[in-house]
């Protein structure tokens, strides 16, 4: 059965199903993101002072231990969203978050818990990795069986805005406190205040996601009684082809999406000793012409097809990634801010397609289950390692343009994945 009139949704209800969605996404996206923007602060409280490198080290090292989860949290979470439905699932994970993010507010510092505080430290980001395993999956699906046909490109794109808007809530909320409050109040108890903020966030998402609607796409699948019971399983023995597509074409996304927005302002502060203030600054302005441009390139791969999009964010990153990161070395504001939005523009060309190219890979029964699965293995391996390879790259090889080796190869890798792939945007989406 393919998508088709029968089972759209009314467009009033597609409206409040993507606010609902993003509203709740924003959040959950802020709770997970906001430690990587405090990093530099959060090594010095939580680990020993041996070195600079070697905080930045193990704390990079827990941001990255967190995604372990993240294909833990995508097989459970998968499983149950497609058995029980979307509104479930993502009812869980956004309140799972906001109580680890919480918990990472409120824990003591290495310097009155010793070894327990980054022990701890890890222990919250595994719970926060278990939760966002099952969450960009979920709303991916929940947005993309929402839209009409020749609309999922743009109905899709506003998971990966309101991913952004949730990085550059956590980035503007970092900027303003480091501000506001200085270097030695951020490092006393400052950092713990958008942590903190994560209980109001949680109570307010859960609000939303309890009021979502299901989706009409999972409602069909339903009434027919074809409800896999077993959504794992069946998603391995009958889309192992699929699974791999997506793995492949998440290399390259991950990788440049996590450098470029996350580790970007670290490799600012830590490496070309850029003041904080100014490179939170160029982050923040980053993710603002990120949301922007979003749901402007998922409205174009409507028109244009997926492919053509993926591609130039590939040979952009392969050709470009080198010169701009030595373009931005000199560490003046508006050079530095020049090259951020290139990197975040050729980012947008791939992350705005993700959602709906993901979810065209795979039929209704097991949607959840794939976009959660495929996406978040390549997501461990290639993403949430990525600021700790590229510290340890600039320490092993003493170049501070490093990092933008593991950049171009993770883009070259999926670019063959991408030209061997089939179109999707123009097709029905499959039930």
């Amino acid at each position: 059965m393919s998508a088709g009139a029968s089972i759209a949704a009314a467009p009033g209800t597609t409206v409040r199903a993507v606010v609902a969605g993003t509203l709740g996404n924003i959040l959950e996206w802020y709770d997970f993101s906001v430690y990587g923007f405090l990093v530099p602060t959060i090594a010095a409280v939580f680990f020993p002072k041996q070195s600079t490198l070697a905080q930045l080290l193990f704390t990079f090292g827990v941001f990255g231990v967190g995604f372990f989860m993240r294909p833990v949290g995508s097989i459970v979470i998968g499983a149950f969203g497609d058995r029980a439905g979307r509104r479930a699932a993502l009812t869980l994970t956004v309140g799972l978050m906001g109580l680890s993010t919480v918990m990472i507010g409120v824990l003591p510092g290495y310097a009155s818990a010793g070894v327990w505080a980054p022990l701890l430290l890890t222990l919250a980001r595994l719970a926060q990795g278990f939760s966002a395993g099952g969450e960009w999956g979920g709303v991916a699906a929940f947005l993309v069986e929402y839209a009409p046909e020749g609309r999922r490109g743009y109905i899709g794109s506003w998971q990966q805005f309101s991913v952004g808007a949730g990085l550059l809530l956590g980035s503007a909320f970092a900027t303003v406190l480091a501000a506001e409050l200085g270097h030695d109040a951020m490092l006393a108890w400052g950092w713990r205040i958008p942590f903190l903020c994560g209980i109001a966030i949680a109570a307010f998402a859960v609000y939303f996601r309890m009021r979502l609607p299901e989706t009409p796409q999972f409602e069909a699948v339903e009434r027919q009684h074809i409800v896999s019971q077993r959504p794992l399983r069946d998603l391995i023995a009958e889309h192992p082809g699929e699974l791999l597509t997506q793995f492949g074409i998440t290399i390259h996304n991950t990788a440049s999406y996590y450098i470029t927005l996350t580790y970007m302002p670290s490799w600012l502060i830590s490496v070309i000793k850029m003041p904080q203030r100014e490179a939170l600054t160029v982050s923040t302005i980053g993710l603002v012409v990120l949301v922007c441009a979003t749901p402007l390139i998922g409205a174009l791969s409507d028109r244009v097809g997926r492919k053509p999009l993926l591609i130039i964010s590939c040979i952009g990153f392969i050709v470009l990634c080198y010169p701009l990161y030595a373009i931005a070395s000199s560490a003046v504001f508006g050079t530095v801010l020049a090259v951020q939005i290139v990197l975040v523009l050729l980012t947008a060309c791939y992350s705005a397609c993700g959602p709906a190219t993901y979810a065209e890979l795979f039929p209704t029964r097991v949607r959840y289950s794939g976009l959660s699965v495929g996406y978040n293995l390549a997501v461990l391996v290639f993403g949430g390692f990525a600021p700790f390879i590229a510290t340890w790259l600039i320490s092993a090889t003493g170049s501070t343009l490093s990092p933008t080796f593991y950049v171009i190869v993770c883009a070259i890798l999926t670019l063959i994945f991408v030209l061997r792939m089939r179109e999707t945007a123009f097709t029905p989406l499959r039930s």
